[in-house]
C-alpha cells in the first residue's frame, strides 16, 4: 500500500534505490528527525492490517495520547551477557515447537542479528604488558560452554552473526562498523534504501545516535519478539528539543558535557521521551562527542538521544573506513529526503530545553548515580560528605605493599578504570588521557600503590591511534595497560582487589573509591568492597590515580611532587585543547578502521578451535552455564487468562532508584549465597563461579541471583543489607529466594512494592524473569522506568503504579499484610490489603499496561507464549 504517493526512485551514481520519499508530505517538513525516521517505517510498512493510513495520519498530527503504532527496526543487536540468554530463548522455542510436532527450523531470527562477546572479560590481571593475553586466556577458560552455544548459534540460526570475543565493546563496533546508517535491502531485483534502524539488548545501544541512526535497548525478550518479525508496539514519542549553543571552554571535556546534561534532562524529566539536540552548537561537537551524550540516554532516562545527519557524520564515515558509494547514499538519501541537518529549518518540538556549551565545567558524578553531577572544585566537600554519612568516624590502615608501608584512608581509590563504550569510543578523550599521562611520565609522576589500573579501549582501533600518537608508553608507564577489549570495570568486571587491599578494608572497615570513565555507577556494581563509585573522563581518571584519593581538592593540593621534590598540580599537566587538536589531525586514518575491521568475525586462535554441533536443536546437556528453562513447561497452543491475584504476600518493599542492578546483579557470586551454593552443590570451585552476567544462560543461577545484591535494602528487614526478607506469617528471616520457594510451595502468590524509577539502569531481562521465577504477580511502584515496565509485561508479570499522591508511606504499608487484587475495565486495579490485625484498606493503582499489544502479550502470559502460539498459528510444518 502506498496511501501517501511517497514510493520513488533515487538515482546514486550509476545504482537505483526505491525509497519512501518523506520530504514529500507537506505536513513532514517540520517533524523532528527521529519522527521523520519513524514515519518512514510506517510508510514502508502500510499494508492496512498492522500499518494503517490512520496510524501514519496519527504521527504526522502527533497524537501521542494512547496511539500505538507498530514499528519494525531494520535489525536487532546483541551483547553476550543479554545475547546468551536471548538465544538460549530461541533454542528453548525450538524445542517447544518440535515437541508439538512442528518445524523447528522455522524458528530463526527474521531480522539481521548481530550479537558482539565483549561482557566477558574481566580484569584479573594489570599493571604489566602480560595482563591482556592473561586476561584473554582465563576468560576462554571461564567462558567456553557459552561460546561453544553462541557458535552452535551461529551455525543453527540464519540472519545470525557472532563477532568473537576481543574485538571490542558492542556500541563502539556497532558504530564504528556494524551501523549502515542507510540500509539496502534487495528483493527480487529490486534495490530499497531506506533509514537504518535497530534496537539493541544493551541500554546503552542508544550510542549509535550519535551518528544519525535511531535505536534504543529493549529487553532480551523484546528483542526475540523483534528477531522473529514482531512489529514493536509503542505510543508516537513526545520529542524533546535540546538546544546547544556555544562552545566548550578550556579544560572541559565531553565528559563533563555528557554529566551536565544527564543532570539537566533527569531534572526535566524525560523518562518515555525522545531527545533530539540541535543547535549551531552542534558545529563544535565531533562525532566521538556526539557518541559520547547519546551513549548516556539511559542515564538521562530517554528512550534514545538523536543527532540528525551532517557534514560531521559524513566525515566520520569517511573516517571509520566506509565505502565511497556507501557515503554517497547516505548523503543522497539523507538531503533528498529531508533526514540531512538543516538549521534554518525549525523543527518543531513537544517542549525545549538549552545549554550554552561554554557554561560546562569539569565535573564528576557520583558516588552512587550517574545523575548526581559534582563540579570538579566541589568533589572534595562531597566526597567528604558522602564519607561522613557512611562512617562518622574516620577510619585508616597501615599496611605493606611491595616492601613498601603506606597508610590507607577512607576515600582511597582502590580502582582506576578507563573503560567502557561511552568514553573509549571517543578519540578526544581518549587522547587528553594520553597527553596527561606522557606530561606526568616525564616529570617522574606515579601511580599510587594501592590503585588498580586497568584500560579497557571499546575498539582495537583505540590502540592503534594511541600507538600512532606515541602515548601507549606513557600509560603504561602510569600503569594504565590494556588489560581486554570489552565492557569490564563498569559492568562488574573489575575483578579482585589485591588480597592487602581487600584484607584492610575488612578489617578496618575502610571506605575504598573508584573512578571509572564509564556511565554506571550504581551501588555494589563496579566492586563488593567499593562503596564509593564516581564517573569521569579519562584524564581525571588519570589525575586522581596519581593522588590515591578522592579526598582531594584537585584545584587547590598538589597531585604528587616531582623528581625535585616541587609539588605538580593538576593544571600542569593537564593537556591544552590547541595541543589535543593537532594530535586529533595525525593521530587517526581511515586505514586503521579497514585494517582492524577486514577480519572481525574470525575471532583469536581460542575461537577458531571451539567445535560447536551442527544440530538443528540445542543438546542441553549438564552445563552449568546454559539450561533448558523452563518457560515452555506444559505450554498449551490455547491461552490461559492471567489467573487472579488473591491474599498474595509482600516478597519485598523496595525504595527509590532500584536499578536492574539490584534486582538481577551483574557482578561477583557471593559463595554462601543461594546462588553460590547451588554451583558448589554441582561441584563447581568457588574459583571457577565467573559471574551472574556470565551465567544468564542458567535459570536455577540466575533465580537464586534475583534480589541478591549485596546493597539491597528490603524495608521489610530494616537493619540489614542484601537479600534477605521475613517470611509471612511465620516472621522468619531468610533470603528472599528461599522466601519465594517457600511462599511457592505453599502455593501463595508474591508481590513486590517499590517507590520511584523502579528498574532504571541496565536493559537487564533477568531482573524480569528472575522475579517471574520466583513467583511474583505483580509489581507495585510509583514509578517504572521504561524498559524494565515492559520487561515485566514480557514475561507476564503485572505492572502497577500508584495514584499521584499514594506510597508506601502515605497508605501506611508494612508489608504483613496479605493482598488482593482486582483488575477493572478503566485502567485501574482496585487492592485490598488486610494486615495481621484483620484491619483493611483498599486503594486504587494504575494498570501499567500501555498499548493493546502490550495487553496481548499480558494475556499470553508473556511475549515468548506469544510469538510462539503466533508461529505455531502460522501452520510451521515439518
Amino acid at each position: 500500500m502506498n496511501s501517501f504517493d511517497t514510493k520513488k526512485t533515487l538515482e546514486v551514481g550509476t545504482e537505483s534505490y526505491t525509497i519512501f520519499d518523506i520530504s514529500s508530505i507537506e505536513q513532514a517538513q517540520n517533524l523532528p528527525f527521529c519522527l521523520k525516521i519513524l514515519l518512514e517505517n510506517l510508510l514502508r510498512h502500510e499494508d492496512g492490517e498492522t500499518v494503517c493510513k490512520d496510524d501514519i495520519q496519527a504521527l504526522l498530527d502527533r497524537k501521542s495520547a494512547n496511539k500505538e503504532i507498530a514499528y519494525r527496526p531494520a535489525r536487532v543487536l546483541m551483547q553476550d551477557f543479554t545475547g546468551v540468554p536471548a538465544v538460549v530463548d530461541l533454542a528453548a522455542m525450538r524445542s517447544a515447537i518440535n515437541d508439538l510436532g512442528l518445524n523447528p527450523d522455522k524458528i530463526n531470527p527474521l531480522q539481521p542479528t548481530e550479537l558482539v562477546i565483549d561482557h566477558s572479560v574481566q580484569v584479573d590481571k594489570f599493571g604489566d604488558d602480560k595482563a591482556l593475553d592473561l586476561n584473554t586466556q582465563i576468560e576462554f577458560q571461564r567462558n567456553r560452554e557459552r561460546y561453544n552455544f553462541l557458535k552452535w548459534g551461529q551455525k543453527a540460526f540464519s540472519n545470525f552473526k557472532v563477532v568473537p570475543p576481543g574485538s571490542g565493546i558492542v556500541h563502539q563496533v556497532n558504530l564504528e562498523y556494524l551501523a549502515r546508517v542507510i540500509f539496502i535491502n534487495e528483493y527480487q531485483g529490486v534495490k530499497m534504501a531506506y533509514p537504518d534502524t535497530l534496537v539493541g539488548t544493551d541500554s546503552h545501544t542508544t550510542m549509535i545516535n550519535g551518528i544519525g541512526v535511531l535505536g534504543w535497548g529493549v529487553g532480551g525478550i523484546e528483542a526475540e519478539a523483534s528477531m522473529l518479525g514482531q512489529p514493536i508496539s509503542m505510543l508516537v514519542p513526545k520529542v524533546v528539543g535540546f538546544k546547544l549553543s556555544g562552545k566548550l571552554a578550556e579544560g572541559s571535556t565531553a565528559t563533563d558535557l555528557v554529566l551536565t546534561v544527564v543532570e539537566m534532562l533527569r531534572k526535566l524529566g524525560v523518562v518515555g521521551k525522545f531527545v533530539e539536540f540541535y543547535g549551531d552548537g552542534l558545529n563544535e561537537l565531533s562525532l566521538g562527542d556526539r557518541a559520547t551524550i547519546a551513549n548516556m540516554a539511559p542515564e538521562y532516562g530517554a528512550t534514545c538521544g538523536i543527532f540528525p545527519i551532517d557534514r560531521e557524520t559524513i566525515d566520520y564515515l569517511s573516517l571509520s573506513g566506509r565505502s565511497d558509494s556507501e557515503i554517497a547514499l547516505i548523503e543522497a538519501y539523507a538531503k533528498q529526503c529531508g533526514l540531512w541537518r538543516d538549521d534554518n529549518n525549525p523543527l518543531q518540538y513537544d517542549e525545549t530545553i538549552e545549554l550554552v556549551l561554554d557554561d560546562v565545567v569539569p565535573s564528576l558524578a557520583g558516588p552512587k548515580r550517574p545523575q548526581d553531577r559534582i563540579p570538579l572544585n566541589l568533589a572534595q566537600q562531597k566526597c567528604r560528605e558522602a564519607l561522613t554519612t557512611i562512617n562518622p568516624a574516620p577510619t585508616a590502615a597501615e599496611i605493606e605493599i611491595d616492601g613498601e608501608k603506606v597508610t590507607l584512608n577512607d576515600g582511597f581509590v582502590a580502582i582506576a578504570a578507563i573503560t567502557s563504550c561511552t568514553n573509549t569510543s571517543n578519540p578526544s578523550v581518549m587522547l587528553a588521557a594520553g597527553l596527561l599521562a606522557k606530561k606526568a611520565s616525564a616529570l617522574g609522576l606515579k601511580i599510587k600503590p594501592w590503585v588498580k589500573t586497568s584500560l579497557a579501549p571499546g575498539s582495537r582501533v583505540v590502540t592503534d591511534y594511541l600507538q600512532n600518537a606515541k602515548l601507549m608508553d606513557a600509560l603504561q608507564a602510569l600503569g594504565f595497560y590494556t588489560v581486554g577489549y570489552g565492557c569490564t570495570t563498569c559492568i562488574g568486571n573489575s575483578g579482585p582487589l589485591a588480597d592487602t587491599i581487600s584484607s584492610a578494608i575488612k578489617e578496618h572497615n575502610l571506605i575504598a573509591s573508584a573512578v571509572l570513565s564509564g556511565n554506571r555507577n550504581f551501588e555494589g556494581r563496579i566492586h563488593a568492597q567499593v562503596q564509593l563509585n564516581y564517573l569521569a573522563s579519562p584524564p581525571l581518571v588519570i589525575a586522581y590515580a596519581l593522588a590515591g584519593t578522592m579526598n582531594i581538592d584537585l584545584y587547590k593540593e598538589p597531585l604528587a611532587t616531582d623528581k625535585q621534590g616541587k609539588a605538580i598540580f593538576l593544571k600542569d599537566i593537564w593537556p591544552s585543547r590547541q595541543e589535543l587538536n593537532a594530535l586529533l589531525k595525525q593521530a587517526l586514518s581511515a586505514e586503521q578502521f579497514r585494517a582492524v575491521y577486514s577480519e572481525i568475525y574470525q575471532g583469536t586462535e581460542d575461537w577458531k578451535k571451539l567445535d560447536a554441533p551442527d544440530d538443528t536443536l540445542y543438546d542441553w546437556s549438564d552445563s552449568t552455564y546454559v539450561a533448558h528453562p523452563p518457560y515452555f513447561e506444559n505450554f498449551s497452543l490455547q491461552t490461559q487468562p492471567p489467573e487472579a491475584i488473591k491474599n498474595a504476600r509482600v516478597l519485598a518493599i523496595l525504595g527509590d532508584s532500584v536499578t536492574t542492578d539490584h534486582i538481577s546483579p551483574a557482578g561477583a557470586i557471593v559463595a554462601d549465597s543461594p546462588a553460590g551454593l547451588y554451583l558448589q552443590a554441582q561441584h563447581v570451585l568457588v574459583q571457577d563461579f565467573n559471574s551472574y552476567g556470565s551465567r544468564r544462560g542458567n535459570h536455577e543461577v540466575m533465580v537464586r541471583g534475583t534480589f541478591a545484591n549485596i546493597r539491597l535494602r528490603n524495608k521489610l528487614v530494616a537493619d540489614v543489607e542484601g537479600g534477605y526478607t521475613l517470611h509471612f506469617p511465620s516472621k522468619e528471616q531468610m533470603t528472599i529466594y528461599d522466601a519465594a520457594m517457600r511462599y511457592i510451595q505453599e502455593s501463595i502468590p508474591t508481590i513486590v512494592i517499590a517507590g520511584k524509577e523502579y528498574g532504571s539502569g541496565s536493559s537487564r531481562d533477568w531482573a524480569a524473569k528472575g522475579p517471574k521465577l520466583q513467583g511474583v504477580k505483580a509489581v507495585i511502584a510509583e514509578s517504572f522506568e521504561r524498559i524494565h515496565r515492559t520487561n515485566l509485561i514480557g514475561m507476564g508479570i503485572l505492572p502497577l503504579q500508584f495514584l499521584d499522591g499514594d506510597n508506601i508511606q502515605s497508605l501506611g504499608l508494612k508489608g504483613d499484610e496479605l493482598y488482593t487484587i482486582h483488575i477493572t475495565n478503566n485502567g485501574t486495579a482496585e487492592v485490598h490489603a488486610t494486615d495481621e490485625n484483620n484491619q483493611s484498606q483498599d486503594f486504587q493503582v494504575k494498570i501499567r499496561i500501555d498499548t493493546p499489544q502490550e495487553q496481548d502479550y499480558y494475556d499470553n502470559g508473556g511475549i515468548l507464549h506469544y510469538v510462539l502460539r503466533q508461529l505455531a498459528g502460522q501452520g510451521i510444518q515439518r
